[in-house]
């Protein structure tokens, strides 16, 4: 689960933070410091339509970073408000609420946000578990389709002839990760790359899985929840709680591990 900040005003100021020492602190260099300043004269960075001065782009790049900081709370803020708070702020002016004022409103919005976070956490994990478990059964009954002790559904799309790899296996595979509503969230073949690991390394789901395949093969995993990445899913997504995972594998490979 993602949880927001217990102080609200953090997302903002480690946001700001950032811009502030990138700006302040570029990578060094061997120029001397007149060859520095030469080189700097006149020289106020891309040409951006609408942002002709580099204070309005550097402003603009600012905004664009607190924005970013923003956008897990941007129901619940109200950005005209935020404005001014910056505005009377650097100004020098008498602020609206002070330091204690802010620390407790800081505090409270953190825990509301949290209490949300939760709330949508644990209605999400029963759709999620309702929802695979009424694919996993009709998914059963498709022809081709089986089903092990441990709830892996599984389906030969092609049978190597190779070696089954052992737990003191690392392999070689390309693959693709695919929620129930079909969404990609992870792909080697995407990425053009085969991807190599250990199988200790993997969920259990994928192990068992791997475990019946003969390099060369090509095989659908259909992973239920308690033996993919259970009721916390993945920490800020891309995969929900209880959720039901798709697999298409292909075992390229088995590479030895230092294992006996």
């Amino acid at each position: 689960m993602t949880r927001f900040p217990r102080h609200a005003a953090v997302a903002l100021a480690v946001a700001t933070l950032a811009v502030s020492v990138t700006a302040c602190n570029p990578p060094a260099d061997k120029a001397k410091p007149a060859d520095k300043a030469e080189a700097a004269k006149g020289d106020e960075g891309p040409q951006i339509a609408g942002l002709p001065t580099e204070k309005e782009k550097v402003s603009y790049m600012i905004g664009m970073q607190m924005a970013k900081s923003l956008e897990p709370v941007k129901e619940e803020v109200d950005v005209d408000m935020i404005a001014k708070a910056i505005k009377a702020s650097l100004a020098g002016e008498k602020m609206l609420m002070d330091e204690k004022q802010a620390q407790a409103i800081a505090e409270s919005f953190g825990q509301k946000m949290q209490a949300k976070q939760i709330a949508k956490m644990m209605a999400d994990a029963k759709k999620n578990l309702a929802d695979g478990q009424k694919f996993l059964a009709e998914n059963a009954k498709k022809p081709g389709v089986k089903t092990t002790a441990s709830g892996l559904q599984y389906e030969i799309v092609k049978q190597g002839t190779g070696p089954v790899p052992k737990d003191t296996d690392v392999v070689r595979v390309h693959y693709k990760g695919m929620l129930l509503d079909g969404k990609t969230f992870d792909s080697s073949i995407d990425r053009g790359e085969p991807a190599t690991f250990p199988l200790t390394g993997v969920i259990p789901g994928w192990r068992e899985g791997l475990a019946l395949m003969p390099v060369g093969s090509k095989y659908k995993f259909w992973i239920p929840s308690n033996i993919a990445y259970g009721e916390s899913g993945t920490q800020g997504g891309p995969i929900g709680p209880n959720a039901t995972l798709a697999f298409e594998v292909e075992l390229l490979e088995i590479v030895k591990s230092d294992a006996k």
